[in-house]
């Protein structure tokens, strides 16, 4: 069993720490090649604002990983509810390539790995209330709408990853570098501003151990 605290901050939001999330979780291993984690987590956002939509605020499911060395398998289900709700599936594949005691380091892990992510979402749609030009004509002459919209779940593909991580671990300190690139797909009917692209981050972590 595990709690979780982290902490977001960019320069591209405002306020630049803009989101907490706190998870709570429990990892079971039932057999020799399936190990699944279960978790909740809730989002707690920065700015909270009369102007700002926050349309999840929570999120439950489980991660399963099948492991047929040097293959892993991956399937995660995730519920996302608040004033919204949503479903994401997102299978995966990647490959775990290890080396211990290798030039003074105790362990070096090279796992790449390509997922898919799927899901539901609310989209709003616009249709005419004219579709002739004497209609279009008189619903603009009367200060009519000449629009209205309805409200449709779709379910189709919404991101494609790669990425490739290099974990170095020496001692008590691991050591972790990876570039990640996303392909964003829009969904049927959605309007989406996002275009292709890759980030390199790296993180140190330290491990105190208690007796």
């Amino acid at each position: 069993m595990y709690l979780d605290f982290s902490g977001y901050w960019s320069t591209e939001y405002d306020p630049d720490y803009y989101l907490t999330i706190a998870s709570a979780g429990y990892m079971i291993s039932p057999i020799k090649r399936w190990s699944a984690l279960i978790e909740y987590s809730r989002f707690i956002y920065t700015d909270t604002g009369p102007d700002v939509v926050i349309p999840y605020t929570n999120n439950i499911g489980i991660t399963n990983f099948f492991n047929f060395k040097p293959l892993v398998l991956r399937l995660d289900y995730y519920f996302y509810f608040g004033e919204k709700q949503a479903h994401r599936i997102m299978p995966g594949l990647g490959l775990n390539m290890e080396k211990r005691k290798w030039h003074g380091m105790d362990r070096v892990l090279f796992y790449p790995s390509m997922n898919i992510l799927f899901g539901s979402e609310v989209i709003t749609e616009y249709f005419p209330f004219a579709t002739t030009r004497l209609g279009v004509l008189y619903r603009i002459r009367n200060g009519l709408p000449l629009y209205y919209t309805k409200d449709k779940t779709v379910f189709g593909d919404m991101n494609y990853s790669f990425s490739a991580p290099v974990s170095i671990t020496l001692k008590n300190w691991n050591f972790l570098v990876s570039y990640i690139y996303n392909i964003p797909k829009a969904l049927p009917g959605e309007e989406l501003g996002l275009t292709n692209s890759g980030f390199l981050s790296a993180t140190v972590t330290r491990y105190i151990g208690f007796r």
